[in-house]
């Protein structure tokens, strides 16, 4: 089965494409352009470049969330666009628990951060068990103290929202390990491997189907409520 997986969470974003589980191709970018600008771009080129036809796809896999608002909305209606022109199902992967996978094999507990605005960070709580990883949290949203003073020690800590909790556990004195600049990124690679199995298991859902998941309400939503 050849598939499509997008990652639009955060700035760091791209594209991949996995065939029967195995990745062909990733592209991934950690810039400051919305992924309006150039997610189509990218897969458009991904595809070129591993000689695949849009066609051939059989399955497309997404990052729904928590994340940037915009950045969700646009691989969602990506996503549901192409779903619904190939008539394939989609996956809808999780961004924290697809983050947390980039690490798997760790001995010890692993806490994807992202910087969710507004002062606070989404955040949960991994476990690797049973070959993969568990989790052990609720998604949230927290200020960054309140999810600094919730971690576990040991713990791994990855993501855009690590900068914001660095004090916090500093001041604490909390044996808290940051993993490598690299492996702290969203993977589209990681997002297609989670996408695959859950399509060989009949979890897809169709494009019309598809929402990105958010755990407060947008900006514009908010200013909407109070007039």
């Amino acid at each position: 089965m050849r598939l499509l997986a997008l990652e639009t969470a955060t700035l760091a974003g791209g594209a991949a494409l996995l065939e029967d589980g195995r990745l062909v191709g990733e592209s991934r970018l950690n810039i400051a352009l919305t992924h309006s600008e150039r997610l189509m771009a990218v897969v458009d080129r991904l595809l070129q470049d591993c000689g695949w036809e849009v066609a051939s796809l059989r399955g497309l896999a997404v990052s729904i969330g928590p994340g940037s608002f915009t950045g969700l909305r646009v691989g969602a209606a990506t996503a549901k666009g192409l779903a619904l022109a190939l008539d394939v199902p989609v996956a809808p992967v999780p961004t924290l628990d697809a983050l947390a996978a980039t690490l798997p094999f760790a001995d010890a507990p692993v806490a994807p951060l992202l910087d969710a605005r507004k002062g606070e960070v989404y955040a949960s709580l991994y476990r690797w068990r049973d070959g993969e990883m568990a989790r052990e949290w609720d998604y949230l949203a927290l200020p960054p103290a309140e999810a600094a003073a919730r971690l576990p020690s040991p713990v791994i800590v990855l993501g855009d929202g690590v900068p914001a909790c660095r004090p916090h556990w500093l001041a604490r004195g909390a044996d808290v390990r940051e993993a490598p600049p690299a492996q702290s990124l969203p993977s589209p690679a990681v997002v297609g491997a989670f996408g695959h199995a859950m399509l060989v298991s009949g979890d897809g859902i169709p494009g019309e189907r598809l929402l990105p998941l958010y755990l407060r309400p947008s900006e514009a939503e908010l200013r909407a409520r109070h007039g």
